[in-house]
């Protein structure tokens, strides 16, 4: 995992329509993402210039806000602005990674009841200078014991700040030293990683888990374009754990580590333990993909 840019100590943070000294960014102690983690949140990255996929991270801003019952959702336009202030504020245009957090505001007093909140959503816009957070060359995964939501439970197509079936993975794969943790559904099929949905290499051919126990990521359907424009043949299906360790290729996607190579899962090696030909096209492809279809920096 890379270590932090000493450059972000002195970055300026958007909250609810000020730009503020990272020492001075902060919500309410009211506010729904500290009662309950009741917030959704968008991760966007900068490249040369332009922030990948940002209408549609908007969207499913907005979309996951709806489905969490949100009122006075901002705009588009509102949103951007913000996005694009805190970016020039702090002069970035290339190698940086935007948290982009909406919560459903600050409450008249403590509780859970969505009632309580009275004065509209929270705005957050919290960008650093961050590369991918996974290295090129590969990474190392354990399988959790915690399994992925249901829809049943907590549909992982709301993209919400409530991270602790997330988090306990990534315990999991602190303790046995690994990089990440794959998660499986409750049927036992692969869902995701902790932090990342996954794709694997078999016969020239892509294959990725189906997006119910896992978010359909906006990297993971980059890259489904990708095959698509390239003549790749690529599908979803259901994986299991013995599909994953005898796969010629496997990577990861995501807009915090964009494409890394998984070189070793539960001990077994997968390929010949080294990034493979497939994923290296995809990483390339990947980035040229995510630059053209960027929107544009106005004040660049």
């Amino acid at each position: 995992m890379q270590i932090p840019d000493p450059r972000n100590k002195d970055i300026v943070v958007f909250v609810n329509g000020k730009l503020l000294p990272r020492s001075e960014a902060r919500v309410s102690v009211f506010d729904s993402v500290v009662q309950g983690g009741d917030a959704v949140w968008e991760g966007l990255r900068v490249y040369n210039g332009r922030i990948a996929a940002f209408a549609d991270h908007l969207l499913r801003l907005q979309h996951s806000a709806k489905a969490l019952a949100f009122a006075a959702v901002p705009a588009s336009d509102e949103i951007r602005k913000a996005v694009f202030a805190t970016l020039e504020a702090n002069g970035m245009t290339d190698q940086s990674h935007i948290r982009l957090t909406l919560t459903r505001g600050e409450k008249i007093t403590s509780g859970m009841n969505p009632r309580l909140n009275q004065a509209g959503c929270s705005l957050i816009v919290l960008a650093e200078w961050k590369p991918p957070v996974y290295a090129d060359s590969g990474i190392e995964v354990i399988t959790s014991s915690v399994r992925r939501n249901t829809p049943q439970c907590l549909d992982s197509k709301i993209h919400h700040n409530n991270l602790l079936n997330n988090i306990l993975a990534a315990i999991e794969a602190n303790v046995a030293g690994a990089d990440s943790a794959v998660m499986l559904d409750v049927h036992g099929y692969i869902s995701e990683t902790n932090d990342t949905n996954i794709f694997i290499v078999r016969d020239g051919k892509l294959l990725t888990p189906f997006a119910d126990s896992c978010l359909p990521g906006l990297t993971r359907q980059m890259i489904l374009d990708i095959a698509a424009d390239n003549q790749i043949p690529a599908r979803e299906k259901n994986l299991s754990l013995t599909e994953l360790y005898t796969a010629e290729e496997v990577f990861t996607s995501g807009t915090m580590g964009e494409l890394t190579p998984i070189l070793k899962a539960d001990g077994r090696i997968i390929g010949d333990g080294r990034c493979g030909p497939v994923t290296k096209r995809f990483q390339q492809l990947h980035r040229e993909f995510a630059f053209e279809h960027g929107e544009a920096l106005p004040f660049c």
